[in-house]
């Protein structure tokens, strides 16, 4: 908690007219104009699995809220309810995937991140097992502050050896990613958004396909390019439709795959450097994409003006959904508000 915050703990308890006043924990992140799929994660696990014996579906009691109670009620034999016990539950994918099953571990990223590492990185990392770590609330995705908000999740396991990360930016990558990680042999984290999930990338690009390990340019443009990954992209590419109003003319480059990062695909794209390279996650600016494309740029040799778009280094606040994006700079208007002033 800030000084600024605990400030605020103490002001009259009126919202600002300003302010959106909207539950702290939502379940679908808000999306205006787009088209929405609902449990994209629950309904392609179940597809999968009906070509697949292999594929079980293991949560902390947290089915509901990372929709794999949609697979739970379409194949119950398949699933297992490990209860508040988050270390038992990567224990026992670890053990299942030992004996050549191919779990997917539900829970909320925090929980993974924080409560389980130690299990996560002993019994499956350091054993290279195909266990899928799919992880709801990522970054700022709920208001409900601290113990909810995993804001430094791709930092601590980017440090750890045999995980592939992804960070999915809509319906589509989630749908992609799924038989994408089961042709990977090795462990996977994967943030997962949930409930009603826009369809965003085939919008701007029709014949998009998730990749597992590919970035893709999204939209062209002349003035800046954002390199951005998970719902970030949504909010590039949205700011620079904002953008275009003012003449100016900005590309986006998803990046679903934070490890390994497609840095061949982001240098050819950063190309002389005579464009703003600005990035943008859902994520602390420490240790995240950030800082792995900075470090990319700076072997390379590319030195463009370079500026980051994510969270600050500190616990965030709690709040609306809506408040707390525009306060800490994700949201469409301050995406575009803040490129608009680098350029």
């Amino acid at each position: 908690m800030t000084l600024a915050s605990m400030a605020r703990k103490y002001e009259p308890r009126i919202a600002p007219a300003t302010r959106t006043a909207t539950s702290a924990m939502i379940a679908s992140l808000a999306a205006e104009g787009y088209d929405t799929v609902q449990a994209p994660f629950g309904h392609a696990l179940i597809e999968a699995a009906r070509s697949d014996e292999r594929i079980l579906g293991l949560t902390a009691d947290l089915s509901k809220y990372t929709d794999l109670h949609v697979f739970a009620k379409a194949l119950p034999e398949r699933f297992y309810q490990m209860g508040m016990a988050e270390q038992l539950l990567m224990s026992a994918a670890a053990g299942l995937a030992r004996e050549g099953f191919r779990p997917f571990a539900t829970t909320y990223a925090v929980f993974a991140a924080r409560r389980a590492y130690d299990f996560i990185a002993m019994a499956i990392a350091e054993e290279n097992l195909p266990v899928s770590i799919v992880a709801a609330l990522p970054g700022l995705t709920t208001g409900y502050g601290p113990s909810h908000q995993a804001f430094e999740d791709l930092a601590i396991f980017r440090g750890l050896p045999n995980m592939t990360i992804i960070d999915p930016c809509d319906a589509s990558d989630i749908a992609g990613m799924v038989p994408a990680m089961l042709t990977h042999d090795g462990p996977v984290y994967a943030r997962l958004l949930r409930g009603k999930v826009p369809s965003v990338l085939t919008r701007h690009k029709p014949d998009y396909c998730f990749q597992l390990g590919k970035a893709q340019t999204i939209r062209e443009g002349k003035d800046a390019l954002v390199v951005a990954t998970g719902i970030m992209t949504m909010r590039a590419l949205d700011a620079a439709v904002k953008l275009s109003a003012d003449k100016i003319d900005i590309a986006v480059l998803h990046v679903p795959t934070i490890k390994p990062l497609d840095a061949e695909a982001i240098l050819a794209e950063v190309q002389d450097g005579t464009r703003l390279v600005v990035t943008a996650e859902n994520h602390s600016l420490n240790g995240g994409l950030s800082e792995a494309i900075a470090k990319e740029l700076l072997l390379a040799g590319k030195a463009p003006q370079f500026r980051m778009i994510g969270l600050p280094d500190e616990f965030l606040e709690a709040g609306a959904l809506p408040t707390l994006h525009d306060m800490y700079g994700l949201s469409v208007d301050k995406v575009a508000e803040q490129i608009k002033g680098w350029l």
